[in-house]
This record gives C-alpha cells, structure tokens and sequence, in this order.
C-alpha cells in the first residue's frame, strides 16, 4: 500500500516518528563531531555507548518506518525507552535540584515528550502498518501468511 493511500493519522504519526529520529541522528553527530568520543563524558561508560550507538540507531528506526515494516514502531519504542532512561538517568541529580531548569525546547523536555508520543503509538501503528497489507515479521511461513 501506497503512503497516499494511508489514514491520515498513520502518515502524521510516521511523519513525527521520522522527523524524531532524524533529529536525534543530527544531534548525536552534532555532538561527535564536535565533542568527539569524549563527547559524554558527564555520563557512565553504559550510557556513553549508548549515546553513541543511537547515532546508527536513530537512521535505522526512521528507515524502518518510512519502509511501513509493522517491526519499526517496537523498534522505535525500544530504542525511546533506552534513550529516555539514558537522559533520565544522568540528569536526575540536576532535576532534584533544579526542576524547573529542564521546561525549557531543548533537551530532557522534548526527548521525553517525543518518548511518551512513541510509546503510545507503537501498538496502533504497529496494527495499522501490519493490516495495510505488509507481511509481519512474526509471521513463520508463507502457508501462515496466507
């Protein structure tokens, strides 16, 4: 099927899903080149590497959702859910301390926002993108497909 031929809302979700990603994959090789490997230094080792690996991530989640793979959404939850918990988890000190600091456009806000906006529109996604015609991944044979 067609992205045409799509409710409006699975295109406006897999639009926001793919301008997400995309910004995440800028703002991460913003910050390599820039900071180079030191670039989150602030962070534990567990989190730098998976600041890092976001920046290969971030391109395949948006690539999975523009091809409508029903797996995309529960990727793309998948790798929201480490990078929230990534953020969260190195800012809680300076949240306790200064809550008010973080309601600002940039940083902690919008990646939770963004977060929260995946995780509540994986499942539907995933349905709609799997209904539309798309074979799923979870499907073992092509006698099951059928």
């Amino acid at each position: 099927m067609r992205w045409g031929d799509r409710p409006v809302w699975i295109r406006c979700t897999v639009a926001v899903y793919v301008v997400g990603f995309l910004e995440g994959t800028a703002a991460h090789g913003y910050l390599l080149a820039t900071g180079g490997l030191n670039a989150y230094d602030y962070a534990p080792v567990l989190v730098q590497l998976l600041f890092h690996v976001l920046l290969l991530l971030d391109p395949l989640v948006a690539l999975a959702i523009i091809r409508a793979r029903p797996a995309g959404p529960l990727f793309a939850a998948m790798v929201m859910l480490a990078d929230v918990l990534g953020n969260w988890s190195v800012a809680w000190s300076a949240i306790m301390t200064h809550p008010t600091a973080f309601l600002r456009p940039t940083g902690l806000l919008p990646i939770t926002l963004f977060a929260i906006f995946v995780l509540l529109t994986a499942l539907p996604l995933r349905r709609a993108l799997a209904s539309s015609g798309d074979v799923d991944v979870c499907v073992s044979s092509p006698a099951e497909a059928r």
